[in-house]
């Protein structure tokens, strides 16, 4: 089967790897509606897990392209020496990881390569909560904040990818807490991820009443990124996922947070109407896996249209 060519549908098939940090999946398929197969890893040593992630590709056939969302930071510039790569994590062992490149080599298919946050935006547009809109948000508050902007259904990437977790807010008043980054203490992951919750609150944050105060601090710093997002990308939509949006309430407190931050400022009506400007991911655990078929898909569509020949 040539790279160019689909089977059974308009959607090519493409073979998905999410690489986390605590468990992989693999996954051949289409879209969330048309999955062939999905096997689920644990994320070890690099060597182990990516021996283990080539032999389930190994068992698979005809797909013909491969999209990777990994966790980062990671290197997305494909003129870089270190493209597909791992950079640096605190990860033990998987520092220069090379990912992309050692799938391309071993399989010989168009990859696209980018951070699970990004992949999970994708999903989210392509068949999500942000269906049917090519200018978005995602955002992941869980063990760290990682955000993704699409414009125009791609990526919006620079040198490398987003850091939106580490924007420093402007901070409740009466709040000096350190927070728990150890490169920024306060920023927006050391207010509102997992870990800062569980350190202020001395307890899991699934442990945290509904109630607690402590949420409004999460809520603001929240709301500060949401408000960062819209000033920068304008995205017609930011989806929330992650665990920690489960509890506080923290959706309808952002709402009321970010109308009051923006003061009136960019005053579309898409922006204005919060109960469908700021909403829940709808995809769950599967966007980042379906995330990755979006990114082996255009990686093909761009292999394809630099093979065309010139008009005229």
């Amino acid at each position: 089967m040539g790279d160019g060519e689909m089977t059974r549908g308009a959607e090519p098939l493409i073979a998905g790897v999410e690489l986390g940090g605590t468990k992989c999946v693999c996954i051949l398929g289409r879209g969330p509606d048309a999955v062939e197969a999905e096997v689920r890893l644990p994320t070890g040593r690099p060597e182990e897990t990516l021996a283990a992630i080539e032999a389930v590709l190994d068992g698979w056939s005809g797909f013909v392209g491969i999209g990777i969302a990994s966790f980062g930071p990671v290197s997305i510039d494909r003129d870089a020496r270190d493209w597909g790569h791992v950079t640096v994590t605190t990860k033990p062992g998987w520092s220069g990881t090379d990912i992309a490149g050692r799938l391309a080599r071993r399989y010989g298919k168009p990859v696209g390569f980018h951070t699970d946050v990004v992949g999970a935006a994708l999903a989210e547009a392509r068949w999500g909560a942000a269906r049917g809109l090519s200018d978005i948000a995602y955002v992941t508050v869980g063990t760290g904040v990682g955000a993704g902007l699409i414009a125009d259904g791609r990526p919006v990437d620079g040198l490398t990818h987003g850091e939106y977790g580490h924007l420093r807010p402007v901070r409740l008043a009466g709040d000096d807490w350190v927070g728990t980054c150890p490169f920024h203490g306060a920023c927006i992951e050391g207010l509102a991820a997992g870990p800062a919750i569980a350190a202020r609150a001395g307890r899991a944050g699934d442990e945290v009443a509904r109630d607690d105060p402590l949420w409004e601090g999460v809520a603001h710093a929240l709301a500060q990124l949401a408000h960062a997002l819209v000033l920068t990308g304008v995205p017609r939509r930011i989806v929330w996922g992650g665990g920690v949006m489960g509890g506080g309430d923290l959706l309808p407190r952002m709402r009321a947070l970010l109308r009051t931050s923006l003061g009136g400022y960019l005053p579309f009506p898409e922006i204005v109407d919060g109960d469908t400007f700021l909403v829940s991911a709808a995809l769950g655990d599967r966007a980042g896996p379906l995330g990755a078929i979006v990114l082996g898909g255009q990686a093909l569509a761009i292999r394809s249209r630099a093979a065309e020949p010139p008009i005229g």
